[in-house]
Order: C-alpha cells, then sequence, then structure tokens
C-alpha cells in the first residue's frame, strides 16, 4: 500500500493547481544541492549503528532557506528518507502513515529544545543548523508535495510521543542524531536502538521544500509544497539496507 501510495503522489507533482509555499526560495528548483544522485543507509554492526546518506550533485547542506521573519510561513528544507519502518519503531504510538527520516533546515525557529547543534550554550537559537526529525507521513492532495505530517489533536486524542518529541500536535520527534554535510553527502547516525533494532527496512532519498501553517484551518500545520529529486525517480521505496 505504501509502495502505491507514493506512486500516485509522483503522479500529482507536476499539477499546478494546488496551494503553493510563497516563502520558497526560487533558486531550490534548479540548485544541484537538491539534485539526489544516491540514497543509502549502512549498518555498522561492530558499533550497532546505521548511517543515513544522500549524495547530491551539488554540496550538500549548502542551500538553507531565507528567514520568512515568522512562524506562520515559515520555510523547510528538508533530505528526506521515506521508509517502511512502523510508527512504533521508532517511539511514536501505532499509527497509519509513511515513517519518514527527514534532515531539516529552518531559520525562523528551533524546534530541537534538548540539543545545542551551534555549541554556543543557547538551546533555541539554531533551527537553520541541518538537524533531524523523525515524521509520520500522510497523503494531502491540496499540496504540491502531495504529503503533510500528520497532526492531531491533542485535547480529544490520546496519542503516543518519543519523549524527545518538540510539544508540537503532530507526529514529529526531535531525535538529536548527530548530521554532517560535508562536500556532496550530508549524513546522519542513528543507533539501532532507536529503530528497534530494525536493519533491514526499505527506504527512498528526497529533497523537498516544506513550509509551516499556523493561520490556514484549511491547510496542515507543516506540508510539503515542493519536491526537487527522488533518488529512485519514482518514490518507490526500492532500496534495503547495506551491511
Amino acid at each position: 500500500m505504501k509502495k502505491l501510495l507514493f506512486l500516485s503522489l509522483i503522479a500529482m507533482i507536476s499539477c499546478k493547481s494546488f496551494s503553493q509555499g510563497e516563502n520558497e526560495n526560487a533558486e531550490f528548483k534548479s540548485s544541484g544541492d537538491l539534485k539526489i544522485t544516491k540514497a543509502q543507509v549502512v549498518h555498522d554492526g561492530s558499533l550497532e549503528h546505521l548511517v543515513f546518506s544522500i549524495t547530491v550533485k551539488g554540496t550538500a547542506g549548502k542551500s538553507v532557506p531565507t528567514p520568512a521573519g515568522q512562524l506562520d510561513g515559515a520555510p523547510v528544507l528538508g533530505y528526506v528518507f521515506p521508509t517502511n519502518l512502523k510508527s512504533t519503531d521508532v517511539g511514536f504510538g501505532e499509527t497509519a502513515g509513511i515513517v519518514a527520516l527527514a534532515l531539516t533546515s529552518h531559520p525562523d525557529f528551533d524546534d530541537t529544545p534538548l540539543w545545542d547543534e551551534n555549541f554556543d550554550q543557547n538551546y533555541a537559537n539554531d533551527g537553520i543548523i541541518w538537524h533531524p526529525h523523525w515524521v509520520v507521513l500522510i497523503e494531502d492532495k491540496r499540496l504540491a508535495g502531495g504529503l503533510a505530517v500528520k497532526q492531531f489533536d491533542p485535547e480529544k486524542e490520546d496519542v503516543t510521543l518519543p519523549p524527545t518529541n518538540p510539544g508540537m500536535p503532530m507526529y514529529m520527534d526531535s531525535p538529536g542524531f548527530h548530521v554532517v554535510s560535508q562536500r556532496n553527502q550530508i549524513k546522519v547516525i542513528v543507533p539501532t536502538y532507536r529503530v528497534s533494532g530494525k536493519t533491514d527496512f526499505m527506504f527512498d532519498g528526497v529533497a523537498a521544500y516544506m513550509q509551516v501553517n499556523t493561520s490556514k484551518t484549511d491547510l496542515p500545520m507543516l506540508g510539503v509544497y515542493a519536491v526537487y529529486s527522488v533518488a529512485s525517480g519514482d518514490l518507490s521505496l526500492p532500496y534495503t539496507v547495506e551491511k
């Protein structure tokens, strides 16, 4: 079912009748920094961790969003690994959707209150530094990118989130994994115990533009407004973890 969902989303991406992200940098569409040539996950059994990596034509992580100056409409750039992991594998309660590891940069806000990514002893000023999130994605046909982070109503729904979640009413976690950008690669290290020991999952790689919404009730809080490249070309999650 997940593979069929992704294939249907790809068919939607070129359609221009969807809501667009007004704070998207125009140069993102043609930037080699966002043109993926390879997505890989390697399991290091000696240290029991997984190394997720995306390789691009340009310089990985060099392109970052221009601040919007507020949370509503705040731009978010991401290198995303959609997977076939279960929500319970990464600390969420059981829920439908696509579990993805998203490496993001967003200068208007900081959603990693436990981590100081720029080492300046201020835990609330480093949203622009590339950092990881676990998210659960669902189909959203209102957006050109066809996906949104799954939301919930905290007053009506009793949901389980990892203890490192940033406190937003979405299926999102701020796990604090170390992200490294070097030349044409961006990597993140994930201990296997943080994915319930799973080392045989399927995945893909996507470069995408997302945007925060806090004012429009007919749009999601965090949605995907543009997809710049897909490692597989068709979002079919064809890749397996290497040993």
